[in-house]
């Protein structure tokens, strides 16, 4: 069987979700599929797990399949650092801070890592469904594509392309992408999937014909627009979540700093009808929220000193409202943050926290990352932890009146999510399997 490596015409085309869908439909057809990313860019991660850090979109499509987590789906990780640089993450674990253009520069040297990922995978699955990233069509830097070129020429993949229409151009961006495509990989090519059309998909039946007419490019479905609240890899994904509260529903506030991280940590409270959740990015009135919650974070002083700056840190230290901190958040809420060794500061620094929490954060160039089992606030939390800061006296958890804080992620997760999440999952597939030409892409990848 032939593994298929997924393109976007453009990014956010809907690759991720693609992805799980495809490998979905082929595992539910009795193949052995598992989920591949070579390279992925996002401050959004999670343990798997042989307890390596990778991006949750991988982890995700892992969960969907119901297979094990390794670094194997996501050998490199990229998460945003200091100014130009950016936390180098590979196998799993992190490397150092690399400028962006030295990564580049350095690249060559990543590929057998991501070779021995991809083999791994090849000897113990039917069938590896590779997504992309971004445009594999990017003529100046097809030379240094690891997740798109890249796996599609070293493995000889199948390769379906994603378009995006509610973008507009999406006729443009098929012939663009597929034309620029070097020929080997034209050739590889099954077809293109149109995605998140919205409205009667009849309309774009003249569409069907000239691509597939016109441009001799197979047409495998047209899919319509709908809203899944779950997997979210980012803040543009993140910012498309749709809620039906009730009328009485508990109003709670994230606190979206520039480099908010683990937004899963949220998805249980967006599927929760009693729960009205608003992302807050200005200085407003929290008096009006029943909860805040500040969320994980990339880079804590970055985050913190953008609470001072818009007004938001005052208002915390002198509201009433319930607080929970999560990891990155959890951390602001200490009296100090302490970086000695330039974790995450060009040089050793240290800052004033919320001062909540009677201990110091202390960052440590050694990184925790883990998953578990926890007893956290009255309750069994299986989550995971993942931050370089560090408290003595309170390791794990804090809780005093309206204040509460952990390091754990995960903290929402329950038995009812997880039945939601995979209705959510199954009734979603199922809709997209149905405007797919699931017996095309069989033939052409067995």
């Amino acid at each position: 069987m032939k593994n298929i490596s997924i393109f976007g015409t453009s990014s956010d085309a809907g690759k991720s979700t693609i992805t799980f869908v495809i490998a979905k439909i082929l595992q539910d057809l009795g193949y052995r599929v598992a989920p591949f990313k070579a390279q992925n860019v996002s401050n959004n991660a999670m343990v798997a797990d042989d307890n390596s850090e990778i991006a949750v979109a991988q982890y995700f499509q892992a969960e969907v399949l119901s297979v094990p987590t390794s670094y194997h789906i996501n050998p490199i990780l990229l998460k945003s650092g200091r100014k130009s640089s950016a936390s180098l993450i590979v196998n799993g674990k992190v490397v150092q801070d690399k400028d962006v253009r030295e990564y580049y520069r350095d690249l060559d040297e990543l590929k057998p890592a991501v070779k021995e990922a991809f083999e791994y995978l090849n000897s113990q699955y039917d069938c590896v469904v590779a997504e992309g990233a971004g445009s594999p069509v990017e003529l100046n830097l097809m030379s240094k594509d690891l997740s798109n070129s890249y796996i599609a020429t070293q493995f000889n993949t199948k390769i379906i392309l994603v378009a995006d229409i509610e973008k507009g151009g999406v006729f443009a961006s098929i012939w663009g992408v597929y034309n620029l495509l070097p020929k080997q990989l034209r050739n590889n090519v099954i077809g293109v999937i149109v995605n998140k059309f919205r409205g009667d998909l009849t309309l774009f039946d003249e569409g069907i014909r000239i691509i597939e007419e016109e441009f001799k490019i197979p047409v495998l479905g047209v899919l319509p627009y709908l809203p899944f609240n779950l997997g979210f890899e980012d803040s543009q994904s993140l910012m498309n979540y749709q809620q039906k509260n009730r009328p009485n529903a508990k109003r709670i506030g994230v606190i979206a700093y520039p480099t908010m991280s683990n937004y899963n940590d949220f998805e249980p409270l967006i599927a929760d009808e009693h729960i009205a959740l608003e992302f807050i990015r200005s200085n407003v009135t929290l008096e009006n929220f029943d909860q805040i919650i500040l969320a994980g974070s990339k880079l804590v002083m970055k985050d913190l000193a953008w609470l001072k700056v818009s007004g938001l840190f005052e208002q915390l230290q002198q509201t009433q409202t319930d607080i929970l901190g999560i990891c990155g958040g959890y951390q602001m809420m200490f009296n100090t943050i302490i970086d000695h060794d330039a974790i995450e500061s060009e040089r050793p620094l240290s800052m004033k926290g919320l001062g909540f929490i009677d201990d110091d954060i202390l960052f440590k160039k050694e990184k925790i990352v883990k998953q578990g089992e926890y007893s956290i606030f009255g309750k069994r939390v299986k989550g995971f932890e993942i931050h370089h800061g560090i408290s003595h006296k309170y390791p794990l958890f804090y809780e005093k009146g309206n204040i509460q804080g952990t390091f754990v992620h995960g903290l929402f997760n329950d038995e009812k999510f997880e039945q939601y999440k995979r209705t959510s999952i199954d009734n979603f597939v199922e809709t997209m399997k149905s405007k797919l030409d699931v017996d095309r892409i069989l033939n052409s990848v067995c």
